[in-house]
Order: C-alpha cells, then structure tokens, then sequence
C-alpha cells in the first residue's frame, strides 16, 4: 500500500505546474493534501477511479485539506470534533479495515510566534484524538506538521533556535507525540541521512542550495513499524515549495 502525502501551497497554482503528472508518476494508493487553498468546486479534477475528500476552511483561499483514495473507506470524518480547532479545514481522518489514515496540516506558529500559544493548545488537543483513535486500532499520521524535530532536521538549525517550527515548545511537542507510541517513520529508515528536506523558502534560492526544513512527515503507530517497505523523499517533484512524502507498507 502506497501512501503520498504533499503540501500543495495552493492547489489551483500547483495543477498549473504539473500537479496531475506527478499524481500519475507517483501512483498512489491514497494521496493527502495539504494548504489546498480552495473550495472543492473551484477546480474539477478527474481523478478515475479515486475517491475525493475535502476539508476546506471557512477562510476562503486559506489552509485545507484533501485525501484522494483509491480504497473506499469505511468512514470519514472531518476535524477533531473540538469547535476551537475546526474552522481551518485542517484534518481528515479516513477509517480503513486495519488502521486509520489521518491528514493534518498543523497550525504554523507565524512571525514573532504570533499564533505559538494557539498550536500548543492544538498540538495537545491532536495528540488525545490520535490517541483516542489508536486505543481501536493503528495510526499513519502524514501532513505538514511545521516542526523540524531535530538539528537533522534542517540547513540552518542555530540561526532558527527561535523561530517557528523549530521552538524548543513546538519540537518538545512533537517528542511528546511519538513519546506515546509513535514513529516519524523516516527516521526509522533513515537515522542519520543529513541533507533530507520537504520544504524550502522561496527567498534566496533556498531550494537551489538545498537549505530546507524537514516539516512533512509519516508518522505511525509504533506496532506498525515492522509493515514499513519504505519511507520517501520525493524532493525531485517540484509544484510547491513542499515536495512529497510518501510511505509504502506491506
């Protein structure tokens, strides 16, 4: 089972830079989306023989997410079911035979940490809902999740100490979760490969130097580890200022 996940940033920009080539090369079974941007009507996408599900947020333009699965789920649902946190079309949950598939796109702390006492309060609200789902069967958690865990984790971790997505709050957060029984499956294939980033500024021509973040992620109940086939980077896809994740299981 092939699992792909991607932040978008965008959507309807990104179906204009070839959005529906690498959908095909990369022939997943579900794909996720992240800051799709839209509301489901504002683009047609022909998708044969994929189911489509949208969380949009009430911000037009703004945050969101999809799942496009080629598995008919056996239910779906949208948000934490916590009204403080549903507004931003920031989670899907899809409930399959052998575990739940959950997409996120958590809040990012923003300039000046402007919004880093709101995503400590999510960050806490979204590990019980994991949780609550793992106690009935496994997890696989994808999404941006805005955090860098560990220096590996990014070009620059010294001059980033304090800034979003690599606070020591947002990075402990994040330990916490897989502290629960829980693994950032990448690094459970790759513990020590440097180098490997999901997001890049456009500033500076930070892609082309390869000064990036890894803040995109598959992350899984700890008693799916041993399914795990592999664990992906697909950083030669461009579209974004995301590349894909994805994750194979047997």
């Amino acid at each position: 089972m092939r699992f792909v996940s991607w932040n978008v940033n965008g959507l309807r920009a990104c179906l204009t830079k070839g959005f529906m080539e690498s959908f095909r090369d990369m022939d997943a079974d579900i794909m996720c989306l992240q800051e799709t941007k839209m509301q489901p009507e504002q683009a047609i996408l022909d998708l044969p023989g994929y189911r489509q599900y949208w969380n949009s947020a009430e911000k037009k333009g703004y945050s969101g997410t999809a799942v496009f699965s080629r598995i008919e789920p056996l239910n779906v649902t949208y948000g934490l079911g916590i009204e403080e946190h549903d507004h931003e079309g920031r989670v899907i949950t899809l409930e399959l035979p052998e575990y739940y598939l959950v997409t996120v796109y958590t809040p990012n702390s923003q300039k000046e940490l402007a919004r880093l006492d709101y995503r400590m309060t999510w960050e806490e609200a979204f590990k019980g809902y994991v949780l609550g789902l793992d106690a009935k069967k496994p997890v696989i958690i994808c999404g941006d999740l805005n955090v860098a865990h560990k220096e590996i984790d990014l070009k620059n971790p010294k001059t980033n100490r304090k800034n979003a997505g690599f606070t020591d709050q947002e990075r402990q957060k994040f330990t916490e979760l897989l502290s629960a029984g829980f693994t950032d499956t990448f690094r459970h294939v790759y513990p020590d490969v440097t180098g490997a980033y999901t997001w890049w500024s456009y500033l500076r021509k930070a892609r082309a130097t390869n000064a990036g973040w890894r803040i995109d992620y598959f992350v899984i109940s700890d008693r799916l580890t041993p399914k795990i086939e592999s664990a992906t980077i697909y950083n030669e896809i461009f579209g974004s200022d995301h590349c894909p994740v994805g994750l194979e299981l047997n």
